[in-house]
């Protein structure tokens, strides 16, 4: 699989080497290098790309502005962003934006190497949905797990790996069954909860997401996975009476 490929960046030294890692690798096809943000804009609409090496600070649009505004395309999966820059203190901002990767300047060919690679990994997940008619007349096989973003990378998590789920103010705490430290990923409780199918997974809590077969005992107000003791929220109360009328 073949990335196409652009570099942005204000610096010419910094552009050219970033070019010539480009098209040094077999995997990524160089299809434009821009000077600014906003001519690198005007070209994407011109020429969708999969892969985009993007400095963060340029004058008139910086690169943080121009990963906000890029267009998601048509199956809402935009171009994966690679953030080269001077300034390691941006690596949050490179996190909200759903960068797949930062690179700090100055860095050599085998750093470019690993994050495009962390890209063309990224590539292989993510492929376009079958036409409506086709989906209709080939049922899909249902997920068995799901894959959150963990520190720049892409971690695979069964479903019948998960305990709960517990929310935070901007991140999520997921809880295996096979590893006592839970996984820490930068998205919502609420985001999560439509990936989950609801035949496993009930929300019980406004901060919490528990697996149904992980529950060991349950009363009205509350319920048990394994030493843990989650609340029952009014909120959500009737449909975990449901479940419960069901379970007993």
């Amino acid at each position: 699989m073949t990335l196409k490929c652009i570099a942005v960046d204000d610096e010419p030294l910094a552009l050219g080497m970033i070019a010539a890692f480009i098209e040094q690798t077999p995997f990524l096809q160089l299809v434009g290098r821009y000077s600014s943000a906003v001519e690198a804009l005007q070209g994407l609409h011109q020429q969708p790309v999969d892969l985009v090496f993007l400095d963060i600070q340029m004058p008139d649009l910086s690169g943080i502005e121009l990963a906000r505004v890029l267009d998601k395309g048509e199956y809402g999966i935009g171009p994966r962003i690679i953030f080269t820059t001077a300034f390691s203190q941006y690596a949050l901002e490179g996190y909200k934006v759903d960068a797949l990767d930062y690179l700090v300047k100055p860095f050599n060919y085998a750093d470019f190497l690993k994050a495009a690679s962390k890209a063309q990994a990224y590539a292989g997940l993510i492929q376009k949905p079958a036409p409506a008619a086709l989906q209709a007349s080939v049922a899909a096989p249902e997920e068995e797990y799901l894959f959150l973003k963990v520190e720049y990378q892409l971690v695979r998590i069964a479903f019948s790996d998960i305990l709960y789920i517990e929310g935070l103010k901007d991140y999520v705490k997921v809880h295996l069954e096979s590893d006592t430290k839970p996984i820490l990923s930068l998205t919502s409780l609420k985001a999560l909860e439509e990936k989950l199918p609801a035949r496993k997974f009930m929300r019980i809590h406004r901060s919490y997401i528990v697996a149904l077969d992980k529950i060991s005992a349950v009363s009205r107000n509350r319920v048990q996975i394994g030493e843990t003791n989650i609340a029952v929220s009014d909120q959500y109360k009737e449909a975990f009476n449901q479940f419960l009328s069901r379970w007993t």
